[in-house]
């Protein structure tokens, strides 16, 4: 049996920390291993106590979530982080995105969507859902809206095989299935990935999706 996931819980809700804690309790292959409430003691504590996801709630005392993201990805750049909030805000989601988190939950969200985000951003990177996805595009309508498209144009060059890659990562594909699809080995396409983030200036896979849609090289409709 593989190591379960571990999950540390940021959130200052004594309550909301155990009852994800117990719902997640009832899952072998996912582990709370410690509990923050807020982000200066989540970032003390990542120093000493490796974990693989993080639950971070956005409205904290002392740091919040926002604050605390940027740091969380400098001590543990490998850590993915789900973010917890009340608030359903577009530009928010996309602005936390492009930062780095790998996705954003309402805290009515209920365990079974929890659990499946904590498993899908382990395995994949990212749990895109509705409130994400809705975000990314109309963010994007704004910015299409606003940018006149020879701007939007960054000349990045890309050749054929990097084109294609970016179209399968923004079809959510993980990095094994995309070495077996293009014929590379999974360490040649993370090459490829973080070379594109060099050329279209992404700062993260989310940044590099926005940019396919922005530059139609992806047939998303807005």
């Amino acid at each position: 049996m593989n190591e379960p996931i571990k999950v540390i819980i940021a959130d200052d809700h004594v309550l909301y920390r155990a009852g994800v804690k117990t719902a997640l309790s009832a899952k072998t292959d996912v582990k709370v291993i410690a509990e923050a409430d807020n982000g200066m003691h989540l970032l003390n504590m990542l120093k000493n106590t490796p974990c693989d996801v993080i639950l971070l709630d956005i409205q904290m005392p002392i740091m919040d979530g926002i604050a605390a993201l940027p740091e969380i990805k400098k001590i543990c750049p490998n850590a993915k982080v789900i973010m917890l909030t009340m608030m359903d805000d577009h530009s928010m989601i996309t602005k936390l995105m492009e930062l780095g988190a790998n996705s954003y939950l309402t805290k009515t969200s209920d365990s079974e969507v929890i659990y499946e985000a904590i498993k899908t951003c382990y395995e994949q990177e990212y749990f895109f859902n509705s409130l994400t996805n809705k975000a990314l595009l109309s963010n994007l309508k704004q910015r299409n809206a606003i940018t006149p498209q020879k701007l939007m144009q960054q000349e990045a060059n890309l050749n054929e095989k990097e084109m294609m890659i970016l179209k399968l990562m923004c079809e959510e594909k993980s990095t094994k299935e995309i070495a077996d699809l293009v014929d590379l080995s999974p360490r040649t396409v993370e090459a490829i990935r973080d070379k594109l983030k060099v050329k279209t200036g992404a700062k993260s896979t989310a940044g590099l999706i926005m940019y396919a849609v922005k530059n139609k090289i992806l047939n998303v409709e807005l």
